[in-house]
């Protein structure tokens, strides 16, 4: 016995589970990868049988019905043979032998159909198991990614913040470099560097308290 029958048979013993390839949604749970042909085997193997269960109830149904025909044609050609009607003994005995055919069918049938039911429930437990473990596999792989981009985007977002900080920083220390300059050598002194560096185009010099940005 496998683990999975191990661990899984007896918690679902007796449930309720529905046939699973019958459900149109089946094969989306395998994405664009597909169903494997090992797997995609066992569920034409488990709707052949649902199918030929479908087919057997169908052939039961309609052999009852034609039993119920011929009964009620029994009962009135026996009226006939009572009333002296001798043509009714030949009709009487054909209903009959048609009768005993129809018990003998549905009796066959019923035989082929007495082993479909744990037939089906084992192969559709089989595909079940299957598709679980490829479903909780990509669940798995899909969280590792997920985990590993958020971990990124975590690293990311306390990268940026510093960047941000030595950024500010940077601006914080030209607007002091230019302001200390101004003081130091005199606006004619600076204009005439300022010429030459041109500061407004080369140096971004971030003013204090404003928030905004000259370039």
């Amino acid at each position: 016995m496998s683990r999975e029958e191990d661990v899984y048979m007896p918690a679902l013993l007796g449930k309720n589970i529905p046939i699973v390839t019958t459900d149109e949604k089946w094969k989306l749970l395998f994405g664009e990868e597909g169903v494997s042909d090992e797997l995609q085997a066992l569920a034409d193997e488990l709707n052949k049988l649902v199918d030929e269960q479908a087919r057997f109830k169908q052939k039961i149904k309609d052999i009852k019905r034609l039993k119920k025909t011929l009964l009620d044609e029994v009962i009135g050609i026996s009226d006939r043979l009572n009333k002296g009607d001798k043509s009714a003994g030949k009709e009487l005995d054909d209903r009959k032998r048609l009768i005993g055919d129809c018990n003998a069918q549905i009796e066959e049938l019923e035989d082929q159909l007495l082993g479909l039911p744990r037939e089906i429930y084992q192969l559709n437990y089989k595909v079940m198991v299957a598709s679980m473990s490829v479903c909780y596999e990509r669940l798995h792989r899909n969280t590792d990614e997920i985990n590993e981009i958020d971990e990124w985007l975590s690293n990311t977002r306390k990268e940026l913040k510093k960047q941000v900080i030595r950024l500010q920083e940077g601006e914080m220390e030209n607007f002091n470099l230019y302001s200390y300059m101004h003081d130091i050598f005199g606006p004619e002194v600076i204009d005439i560097f300022d010429m030459e560096y041109d500061p407004e185009r080369n140096h971004r010099i971030r003013t204090p308290g404003s928030g905004s940005i000259q370039t």
